[in-house]
């Protein structure tokens, strides 16, 4: 047919060419190429059809590729994926501080196509699904993926609600293993930073036996193990948020050499309500005595302490306080290992049927750690646990503090109220530990010349999280610091006594299980696919039809323990305890291929999913694509899309939390909500903030469309254009704060206020709020040629970002186009992110050198350029791009043995400097979900064949 030369020209193209994805066993039989041509079913279809017989929008990265590019992870292979969103889906940009949404992610990676969310895109191994994160049950977990044993990958970039079920919004992402095995192997993989810390190794063994077509029957397991060590922020120089000419510096006067501090509190103390500084006149209430005119600086008291930004914080009774690096005493990545297995037994029942039992498990460790408790004085650390009037760290206290305001501002005799890092305590780690599985039988062949395909299987993830170290019961470390044994007051190269350890270690929380949940799927599914006796111009009608029914099952469980002990700080979630539940979907769907003429197909599909308390829902999806000659083809789709709330987002208990920021006011009196305090209305509020499930939640719609053109002008070269379009309306999101002030009169409710009138409390539980609209454009070139007897390929492959709107409800017009901006926790739509890759084979060597490149954005604004009190003298309100480059070189020339060497970061790129707060997102000075924090990087892999 006339497509044959355009597919076959993509196909010589390699990487990321967008042709039609494969997932047949064997090649055709190339004797008879025209009569014998097997037929396959692709990715976003349930039609088996010739290669030559579609073009869907679908990239394929080959197990070669991978290797190349020296990926480790199902993680890895998204964020250098162009199509991907930048969101906190990766082990770096949830692994520290994160938003309510995220809370219960431990060790949760994320697939996010198109900026639609994790819980929005499909994930699927070998065609079917597998069992959400036992933690939250939204979306699958990319690190209970078998990569080491991945054939390849296929991504559909499209809607394919109709196909495979309604939350396939984003896209599909099909990673697919090897179907049949023989022979023995083992690999070896290390990736060794430049630098230091964030090491990673992999090693991996595959054993099979049987031949399907010989002795009918075919049996093979590959067993593989991976570690990652862990990077700490400080261990690279650019994670640092001491530098405040830039807009950026931490927010915090708790500091490993303690800040003496009061806020105004009655109770005695050494300080009273505050002192009064002798060059103004001005009150003083958190002093830190290495701050003082004249004393060391507080850079003297530790690597990661430095002078705390009075002005850019709004904050002038604390000019004489130390602040501390938090964001870089976290992990930037987190040390994890796996285990993970995969066992496949495939037997001929008779010519066209076969039998396959399929056995997926994994074991995933993750740990989580950040900066040591703060311990401040308030309710929790009253008088009793302040630091006592005894030995001569106390009067070194005194004194110092004597010399500069005077000793008739103190009183001598009384408990220090301090604001102190306890680094006696060690950074908090939370341990979490998912195991999973999937069970799979399925049956497939050919009947009256209809392909047919049934399984059943049943999918589970389970997971916990316990505490490490850095946690204590509150009474028994409250009850430590009162005895003085802990000293606040220590100075690099001073340590606790013995004593203080000790009873500071009898405090520990260590091992106490946080929570703990899991996640089932159980599905039954049927296609059966053949040609209709129906001929049109272009050939015979082809048609797909199943049927899917499924349970979803979800449970957790919060702290179990008898005596329920306070431990300070831990993130506990006990609100959301949910004895199991679950819900039944049955689905039927169809589809038609309708190849109308020679150069112009249509695909007609149409899915019907019943789901238990949302009623049901009708998907269509129409798709087409015209070749008015052969050097040119046009493709486009439209499609719907439906899904239903997550089992935490309708049944989540009510949760409170802090809000700490300076920039709110009460929208009542101060339109707009910016504090100021100069404005009458406008001062500064900080009330809790009320987050958890509603059960009345309705599901979300949503509309995809797109359309494209591929063009193959000579052999060499062809180019794809797709440009595409998603809108969601009734999107469930925690109710934004944004939205509530903005529309302050539809949502006075939301407001909660004391007897007096003051807001105390602002309700962001769950709702169906507007929309959101996102367009964008990928673009695919290809060119090859010959040089000095090997073959060179050029690719590039980018993703451009139009569009991306929301609406806080239906009523109003879209907001502002947000691409370009920064954008707090969730997806940061950058305009353009592309691959430029270079690769040339010649004998048994073959090397590839690829760019890597990701748009600047506008950065978040300081405080004190939101607030207006003044503009840091170096802030620069752009964020720059990111590059870097990665090289390969693979030689086969050895019998049974390929070896891979690369360099990650050719050039050493750090990631480009960001002022974003770091008390609403992880990162340290840059941005993780944009860069790669591990800097120049050196890889080895190693490939050995024994039979």
């Amino acid at each position: 047919m006339k497509l044959t030369k355009l597919i076959q020209a993509l196909a010589l193209a390699g990487l990321s060419t967008q042709v039609v994805a494969q997932d047949n066993l064997a090649p055709a039989d190339t004797a008879d190429t025209d009569a014998k041509v097997e037929r396959i079913r692709v990715t976003g279809s349930s039609i088996k059809r010739t290669a030559l017989e579609g073009a869907l929008p679908i990239t394929v990265f080959s197990r070669a590729d991978i290797d190349a590019a020296g990926i480790t992870s199902a993680e890895q292979l998204l964020l250098q994926m162009n199509i991907a969103g930048n969101s906190s889906d990766n082990l770096a940009s949830n692994g520290g501080i994160v938003s309510e949404e995220q809370r219960g992610n431990n060790g949760v990676s994320g697939a996010n196509l198109r900026g639609q969310g994790a819980d929005a895109t499909l994930v699927l191994l070998n065609g079917r699904r597998v069992a959400t994160h036992g933690l939250k049950g939204r979306a699958v977990d990319l690190n209970s993926i078998p990569f080491a044993a991945l054939e390849r990958v296929e991504v559909l970039r499209d809607g394919a609600s109709a196909v495979y079920g309604t939350d396939a919004i984003g896209g599909v992402i099909n990673f697919i293993t090897k179907k049949d095995y023989t022979g023995a192997e083992a690999s070896a993989f290390v990736d060794h930073t430049e630098a230091g810390g964030g090491n990673i190794y992999r090693t991996n063994v595959l054993f099979g036996t049987g031949d399907i077509n010989k002795d009918g029957w075919n049996v093979f397991g590959t067993l593989s193990y991976k570690k990652n060590e862990v990077l700490a922020g400080n261990d690279r120089d650019f994670s640092n948020t001491f530098q405040p000419e830039r807009g950026l510096s931490p927010d915090t006067r708790g500091t490993p050499f303690a800040t003496v501090f009061n806020r105004g509190s009655t109770q005695p103390n050494l300080i009273g309500t505050g002192l009064i500084d002798p060059l103004d006149g001005q009150s003083v209430i958190a002093i830190n005595l290495l701050d003082l005119p004249g004393a060391a600086g507080c850079a003297s008291g530790g690597d990661l302490m430095g002078p705390y930004d009075q002005k850019l914080w709004s904050s002038e009774s604390s000019r004489y306080a130390c602040a501390y690096d938090y964001p870089a005493a976290a992990r930037i990545q987190q040390p994890q290992e796996s285990l993970d297995f995969i066992g496949r037994a495939t037997f001929k029942l008779a010519e066209e049927h076969m039998a396959t039992v399929e056995f997926v498990a994994s074991q995933v460790d993750v740990s989580k750690a950040f900066e040591p408790n703060q311990i401040s004085p308030g309710s929790t650390f009253g008088p009793d646990t302040w630091y006592p009037s005894t030995g001569a760290s106390y009067d070194a206290i005194y004194n110092g503090l004597a010399d500069y305001f005077g000793a008739d501002q103190l009183n001598y005799g009384e408990r220090i109220a301090y604001r102190w890092r306890c680094i006696a305590c060690g950074p908090r780690e939370i341990d979490t530990t998912t195991n999973a599985y999937r069970f799979l039988a399925a049956f497939e062949g050919v009947v009256a010349g209809w392909d047919y395909n049934v399984g059943v299987s049943r999918a589970s993830s389970e997971s916990e999280s316990t505490l490490g170290t850095g946690y204590h019961f509150t009474a028994e470390l409250q009850q430590v610091l009162g005895s003085g044994l802990i000293n606040p007051f220590l100075l690099p190269g001073q340590s606790q006594t013995a004593e203080g350890m000790a009873a500071l270690d009898s405090a520990s929380a260590y091992g106490v299980k946080l929570y703990d949940g899991e996640s089932i799927m159980t599905q039954i599914d049927a296609t059966f696919s053949g040609e209709l006796p129906l001929e049109l111009a272009g050939g015979n009608i082809m048609m797909a039809a199943g049927v899917d029914l499924r349970r979803e099952e979800f449970k957790f469980n919060g702290d179990e323990r008898a005596d329920l002990r306070p431990v300070f700080n831990a993130p506990f979630d006990n609100a959301n305890v949910l004895d199991k539940v679950s819900r039944d979907i049955k689905a039927v769907f169809a589809e038609l291929y309708v190849p109308v003429l020679d150069n112009l197909d249509i695909t007609l599909a149409g899915r019907y999913d019943k789901y238990d308390g949302f009623g049901s829902t009708t998907n269509p999806k129409i798709a087409f694509n015209y070749r008015p000659f052969d050097e040119l083809m046009f493709r486009g789709a439209f499609s719907t899309g439906f899904k239903v709330p997550s089992f935490n987002q309708l049944f989540n208990g009510e949760t409170a939390s802090q809000y700490t920021g300076l920039d709110l006011a009460d929208p009542a009196s101060c339109p707009g909500g910016v504090a100021d305090e100069t404005v009458p209305g406008c001062e500064r509020i900080q009330p809790v903030e009320l987050f958890g499930g509603k059960a009345d939640l309705a599901p979300e719609e949503s509309e995809q469309k797109s359309f494209g053109f591929v063009v193959v002008p000579v052999d060499y070269f062809n180019i794809s254009v797709d440009w595409w379009e998603i809108e969601r309306t009734d999107t469930i999101r925690s109710a934004p704060r944004d939205v509530l002030i903005e529309n302050y009169d539809l949502f006075i409710a939301n407001w909660i206020r004391n007897g007096q009138g003051d807001i105390v409390a602002i309700d962001r539980r769950y709702i169906n709020s507007g929309g959101t609209l996102t367009q964008g454009i990928e673009i695919d070139a290809n060119l090859t040629g010959e040089l000095a007897g090997g073959a060179w390929k050029i690719n590039l492959n980018g993703s451009y970002i139009d569009t991306f709107k929301s609406k806080g409800i239906d009523s109003l017009p879209y907001s502002e186009n947000l691409v370009g901006e920064y954008v707090r926790y969730y997806n940061l739509p950058i305009k353009w992110k592309h691959t430029l890759n270079f690769s040339y084979v010649q004998g048994d060597w073959s090397h590839s050198l690829t760019q890597l490149y990701r748009d600047g954005y506008k950065d978040e604004l300081p405080v004190s350029v939101r607030n207006g009190s003044f503009v840091p003298a170096q802030w620069d309100p752009n964020v720059d791009a990111y590059m870097t480059y990665n090289y390969s070189v693979t030689y086969g020339g050895i019998d049974d043995l390929k070896v891979t060497f690369g360099i990650k970061n050719l050039f050493d790129e750090d990631p480009p400097f960001t002022a974003h707060q770091n008390d609403f997102a992880a990162g340290a000075a840059w941005e993780p979900r944009i860069a790669d924090p591990r800097g120049r990087a050196y890889t080895l892999l190693l490939e050995y064949k024994f039979m």
